[in-house]
């Protein structure tokens, strides 16, 4: 109950405000009828953290702006225990009819709120399924191959790296984020298998996405061991890994969304996983009746919503030839002529 009621009252915030939420975020008065109604609960590290959250926070922005869908949002509360209680909050609300969980720690409580909700459609994003557990008719995974998309951050390292020596710095370390660091790996070494890699973890719980200072602390850590390319993957953290990049003169490979504003020639690139766009597309199938639960949808390569970015502003630091060899490497990753797995690159 400690945490249930600083939730049931920051809800009541959120819903005793919405006449005036909703006017702003849509423009017009709440008289107006809406197709649809979202609630969004975000990640550890919330809105602001210029990385998942805010990506998918954006994806309603598109719809709110295409569609003229009405949204609402609740902030996680420390390090989101409170998780449960807001996706309860929102279900239980007449006017919502989609629910989003930015994040895998949502995993186990979204499908087991969504069971209990049969009338709702939930989505969760980077859902982690469990053996023996069925995912509800009204509940969409969405995943990323957030491996492939590492493998070609790890090749790109590879390809640039002076010193040969590069880093990995994972927010909470779990299932979702070693696919980053196994794809990172075996990317790197598919260039050359004598690069070193030195890998760290914030931290073992969800606050890990929320901390930047030891962010800042283990990639500066890494740094000073020789790393001259440090690739993250830790949310809100991630931006003191972008710091320290500043501060030692050195590159950094950002995850989610194209982060080079945050330190212009030091970030490399991005690995974007396009959850904006994921989240828009998803609102479309709704509003379409096209939305299919009890399962996951992978948004890939294929498309681009698993990428990384290239353009005028990194062009130079990667290199017109590096790019080539990396579109060669994305080619062969979509059309299955690389493989990664868990324990080898075939080709």
């Amino acid at each position: 109950m400690k945490h249930l009621l600083p939730v049931l009252l920051f809800f009541m915030f959120i819903v005793s405000g919405c006449s005036g939420q909703k006017a702003k975020e849509t423009g017009k008065a709440d008289s107006v009828a809406r197709p649809l109604q979202i609630g969004l609960v975000f990640d550890v590290g919330g809105r602001g953290d210029k990385s998942f959250n805010d990506s998918a926070y954006n994806g309603l922005e598109l719809a709110r702006s295409k569609h003229g869908i009405n949204f609402i949002y609740v902030e996680p509360q420390g390090e989101g225990a409170d998780r449960e209680s807001a996706l309860r909050q929102m279900a239980s609300d007449p006017d919502v009819g989609l629910i989003i969980g930015v994040g895998l720690l949502f995993s186990d409580d979204i499908t087991r709120i969504a069971a209990e909700f049969p009338d709702k459609k939930f989505v969760c994003i980077d859902y982690i399924t469990q053996p023996k557990v069925t995912i509800p008719a009204n509940l969409q995974g969405i995943v990323f191959e957030e491996k492939k998309g590492s493998f070609l951050a790890g090749a790109l390292a590879g390809l640039v790296t002076k010193t040969k020596t590069v880093g990995f710095i994972g927010g909470m370390e779990s299932s979702v984020i070693k696919k980053f660091e196994t794809g990172f790996v075996k990317g790197v070494h598919t260039i050359n298998p004598d690069i070193r890699v030195i890998s760290g973890y914030i931290g073992m719980t969800g606050s890990a996405f929320a901390n930047p200072a030891k962010g800042r602390e283990l990639a500066l850590g890494q740094y000073a061991r020789g790393a001259d390319i440090i690739y993250q993957a830790a949310g809100a953290s991630g931006l003191g890994v972008i710091e320290a990049a500043r501060e030692s003169k050195a590159f950094v490979i950002c995850t989610d969304r194209d982060q080079e504003p945050e330190a212009p020639g030091f970030v490399l690139s991005s690995m974007t996983k396009a959850v904006d766009r994921a989240v828009l597309k998803t609102v479309e199938n709704v509003l379409d009746g096209t939305f299919k639960g009890g399962g996951v949808s992978v948004f890939g390569l294929a498309d681009r919503y698993t990428d990384y970015v290239y353009n005028d502003k990194n062009a130079a630091l990667i290199g017109s030839k590096n790019h080539d060899q990396l579109e060669d490497i994305r080619n062969k990753l979509v059309a299955g002529k690389i493989v990664v797995d868990d324990t080898a690159v075939v080709q």
